[in-house]
Parts: structure tokens; C-alpha cells; sequence
């Protein structure tokens, strides 16, 4: 990997999404192509960045009917999708982009999220095993090419150590999209998000599809929730979302704070919620993501079969109705 592109992992992980710098195939005689110049803002320059694309790559070429646009999901197959690049994010999460056919775009919805499987073994009866976990790109859906997944790495989980021990040029199955969120402009008045960890992802999803509409007067507000400041992932792609626009604003709070950190401190409380979410309302939604004890502790878990299930926890206690609020 280039000194760059390390550099770039470490100040700017928000720009990968439009930076990953192109390295050399693991297949040594594959000419590269590059197929487009792409301008990023970071910290107040402008670089210019390749992305290249690989003859040898098994191109997909499923069309979508209403659009006539290329898109390179099948929501009813598992597709190998080749690893490009990986970044380290921090200390336990990495970045990692795959490449596809440079003429398509991968294929989401806002908001929605794709499903990956690996090998674990086999059964009694000789078949292959496979563990499935769904992940949200935090690249721009509508980027050709290749998207990008955002992984924490946890000592017990089983893809996420897939993930760890995968290299440029292996590939990983994945089937989608799957659609959670049907999000459409203006929907709502005001959307509030509670998120913590990589539950950050599909929030960035749904912000960024507001932002990046000037028709879109929805105002955002999200409370961050990690560990310690170290874990706050994407917080300078945040920050700059929430000076450059109005009607979005964040706030983080961290179990572990810094000498230094002016953020909140402990678990999302009520008075969190109630001084920078909206409050409860039929032109108000409140989105929620994170790990199972920050899900039950804010709106309680899905269901089993992975339905909205019961609202409770913080919530239900300051207002909210279970059609107010909607768990990632």
C-alpha cells in the first residue's frame, strides 16, 4: 500500500469513499485501466485521485429494466465481488473496497444494505456452512464500480475475522440489496438518529442522500455513541457534513473521554435525547443502530424474526410511538 494512501487512511477516512488510490492487481500481467479522475476536498485541498479497473474481473451485467442502468447486485443470487484496497480506519476497523464492472453502479436503495456470506465448514451431510451477516456501504450508491464497507473487527466475530484475513484479490459472496428504510424526500420535518459504532453507516446513508438534495429541507440530528473518542468513526467526514450544512448537526458522547474530549460523556440519556433529538411528533422519525445494549437501552431490540418489535427503553419513557421511531 502507498505512503498516500496510509496517510489518507488515517487523516481523512471519510474521503475514501471518493479516494482509494489504485495498486497494482494481484494478477501481475493484467494491464490497469484507469476509467476516472475523481476531485476530493480534504482538509481544505484538492487532490486528485485514480481508481483503475481490471480486465480480468468477472464483469456483471444485469440490467435494470426501469432505468436501463447497469447494476452489479442480484437480489436473488450470491455474487463474488473482488477485493481492491483495505485502509485502517483505527485500531479496530478497517476499510475495504471491492471492485466490479466500471459501468455499473452497485445497485442500492436509500436506505438498504447488502448481505455477505463466508464458508464456516460443513454439515453432517457434506454441504458448505456459511456464516451471513448484512453490511451498509458508506461509499455513494450511485458510484461505479466499486463500494466501500466499513468492518470492525471483534476477537469473536466470525466474518468480521473473515474480513481481517482477506487480501487484494479475493473475493467475497454477496446478495442484495436488501431494502430496510425506504427513504424519500422530505418525508418527515425532522429525522433523529441514535447510533453507535459502525451503526453509524446506514445513518450516513440517509444523511447524505438529504444533503446532497437541495429539494431536501429535512432537518437531521444525530447522537454518536462509542467507547472512547479513538472509536468515533468517520467523525471528520461528520464534522465537515455538519458545518458545511444547516440542517444537520451531531453530537457525541464516549464511555471513555480524553483529558481534551467536549463532547458528552456515559451512556445516550433522556436529557441527550431530549436536547438534541426532535421531539415526538407525527412529522418526526427517529432512526436507531448499534449494538444489542445500546438497542435495548434506547428502543429495544427487533424481534426475532427481525421485524420493529416492541418500542421501549428511552424512548417509549420520553414519548415516542413505535411509528416514530424505526431500528436499523
Amino acid at each position: 500500500m502507498s505512503m498516500f494512501f496510509r496517510r489518507l487512511a488515517k487523516t481523512a477516512p471519510f474521503a475514501l469513499s471518493n479516494a482509494f488510490k489504485g495498486s497494482q492487481s494481484s494478477t501481475s500481467h493484467t494491464s490497469r485501466t484507469p476509467f476516472g479522475v475523481i476531485a476530493a476536498t480534504i482538509s481544505g485541498g484538492i487532490s486528485l485521485y485514480y481508481f483503475t479497473s481490471y480486465p480480468n474481473l468477472a464483469y456483471l451485467d444485469s440490467i435494470n429494466e426501469e432505468t436501463q442502468k447497469k447494476v452489479a447486485l442480484n437480489p436473488d443470487k450470491w455474487l463474488e465481488f473482488k477485493l481492491h484496497e483495505t485502509a485502517n480506519v483505527s485500531h479496530n476497523t478497517k476499510l475495504y473496497r471491492f471492485a466490479f464492472d466500471p459501468d455499473a453502479e452497485l445497485g442500492l436503495d436509500i436506505a438498504s444494505c447488502i448481505l455477505t456470506r463466508a464458508p464456516t465448514g460443513q454439515n453432517d451431510e457434506g454441504k458448505t456452512k456459511y456464516v451471513i451477516r448484512p453490511y451498509t456501504p458508506i461509499s455513494d450508491p450511485h458510484a461505479k464500480g466499486f463500494f466501500d464497507l466499513m468492518i470492525k473487527v471483534y476477537p469473536e466475530g466470525k466474518m468480521s475475522q473473515h474480513f481481517a484475513k482477506l487480501k487484494p484479490g479475493d473475493v467475497v459472496e454477496v446478495k442484495g440489496p436488501i431494502e430496510k428504510l425506504r427513504y424519500t424526500p422530505n418525508m418527515k420535518k425532522h429525522i433523529g438518529m441514535i447510533a453507535g459504532g459502525t451503526g453509524v453507516t446506514p445513518m450516513l446513508q440517509v444523511v447524505e442522500a438529504i444533503l446532497k438534495n437541495a429539494d431536501d429541507k429535512t432537518q437531521v440530528s444525530l447522537i454518536y455513541a462509542n467507547v472512547s473518542p479513538d472509536d468515533i468513526l468517520l467523525k471528520q467526514k461528520l464534522d465537515l457534513l455538519a458545518t458545511s450544512h444547516p440542517n444537520f448537526k451531531v453530537f457525541y458522547t464516549v464511555d471513555n473521554p480524553s483529558k481534551d474530549w467536549r463532547g458528552g460523556v456515559g451512556y445516550i440519556s433522556k436529557d441527550m435525547v431530549t436536547k438534541g433529538l426532535p421531539a415526538p411528533g407525527d412529522d418526526t422519525l427517529i432512526l436507531v443502530c448499534g449494538p444489542p445494549g445500546m438497542m435495548n437501552h434506547i428502543s429495544g431490540d427487533k424481534a426475532k424474526d427481525r421485524s420493529q418489535g416492541e418500542l421501549t427503553g428511552v424512548l417509549k419513557e420520553l414519548g415516542y410511538t413505535e411509528e416514530m421511531v424505526y431500528k436499523f
